[in-house]
């Protein structure tokens, strides 16, 4: 309504990409959802969907908490103050920062554009999946920091993004109906108001100033406020 040159894009595992492809599967990007639509999910407005590859989210795992990864990081000028807080991305987290690289690079996005994305976790959840990986591949040097930089990040490529037209936002839509009025007792009715802008403005419109409020103080705690 505001700003309605934003374009919103979903984001999933490739592994199980079911709103780009009705797909199924698993993977390792812990922390969320898959194998069905969100109840909470406003697909009409989304004008795409972007699926990242879950090796790739390992990989900058262990870039982000490895110390050759750190001082990997730092040779290319990444502060050490930046280069320590990237533990406060999770798994998810990851997955998201790639996906906005994805939607950088399709939409050729400059300087003067803004992303925003939601970093959901942190690597408290996760200090066992990086021992795993030490475990499996072995010790993390400069040379596979160098790679993992490369692969997951500096070449992260524009595969695997989807832009939605009306029919295939409509068609995504329609995939709430098995999972949440069949099986979970949502109405047919309601999932039909879903459909509808208003439906998503009724529960949200009045609710910015409390939001609003709740980033007010997340700021102040984090200290950036």
């Amino acid at each position: 309504k505001l700003h309605p040159h934003i374009r919103v894009v979903a984001t999933e595992a490739q592994q199980c990409p079911t709103l780009y492809l009705n797909g199924f599967g698993g993977h390792r990007i812990e922390g969320i959802g898959d194998k069905h639509v969100p109840w909470v999910h406003n697909v009409r407005n989304t004008d795409a969907v972007a699926a990242v590859d879950d090796e790739d989210c390992m990989r900058v795992l262990r870039l982000f908490n490895e110390p050759a990864g750190h001082d990997f990081l730092k040779s290319l000028n990444v502060s050490g103050d930046t280069a320590g807080k990237l533990p406060l991305l999770g798994i998810s987290s990851i997955c998201n920062l790639l996906a906005s690289i994805k939607a950088a690079r399709y939409y050729e996005m400059e300087e003067q554009d803004v992303i925003l994305t939601v970093f959901t976790d942190s690597m408290e959840l996760y200090g066992s999946r990086v021992r795993e990986q030490a475990e499996l591949q072995g010790s993390y040097d400069r040379t596979r920091a160098a790679r993992d930089y490369e692969a997951g990040l500096a070449h992260m490529r524009e595969d695997w993004f989807r832009e939605l037209n009306y029919r295939e936002r409509k068609q995504v839509h329609n995939l709430k109906y098995y999972t949440w009025v069949e099986q979970q007792g949502k109405t047919y009715e309601e999932i039909l108001a879903q459909w509808e802008p208003e439906y998503w403005r009724s529960l949200f419109e009045d609710e910015v100033g409390e939001f609003d409020r709740l980033i007010g103080e997340f700021n102040q705690e984090v200290g950036i406020a």
